[in-house]
């Protein structure tokens, strides 16, 4: 079955379209992207390092956290050419962070503009992001109807 996500994008993407996904990130999905990113930031696994900087508890990867616009950019078929990110605030563990991702411009070569605003359970944005790229031609997005997406 194919997510409501990919079967928007099959219809075709214009300018305005907005899509949303949810995430709670945990400690296991920091540890993991640290060994995959190979980032050993000790604000990601040493609580007296947090303690010196005033956080809370130990934090997130924002890449971690901002990959979650790829979540988005998979079921469209998006294929990025860019991405420019904005970090306003750490997420913690446990936190819950709601991606809003909207496509703010399409040319007639199907090039691409979108903004993404990720926020936590509070409503305070935790990242923003513009980003660029190639939205999928007609027969690719024959392709992806016949994908189990």
């Amino acid at each position: 079955m194919l997510t409501d996500i990919r079967q928007q994008a099959v219809a075709g993407l214009k300018a305005g379209d907005t899509f949303s996904v949810t995430r709670t990130f945990t400690e296991a999905d920091t540890l993991a992207f640290g060994d995959v990113s190979r980032d050993y930031n000790p604000a990601h696994y040493s609580d007296a390092f947090v303690d010196l900087k005033q956080l809370k508890g130990r934090i997130c990867h924002g890449l971690l956290v901002g990959g979650m616009i790829t979540e988005v950019g998979g079921q469209i078929g998006w294929l990025a050419s860019g991405m420019n990110f904005r970090f306003q605030r750490p997420v913690y563990f446990g936190d819950t962070v709601i991606c809003a991702f909207t496509i703010t411009e399409v040319d007639d070569r199907r090039r691409a503009k979108a903004e993404a605003v990720l926020s936590n359970q509070y409503g305070d944005t935790v990242i923003q992001a513009w980003l660029t790229g190639v939205l999928p031609s007609e027969a690719e997005r024959q392709v992806m109807a016949e994908q189990a997406g």
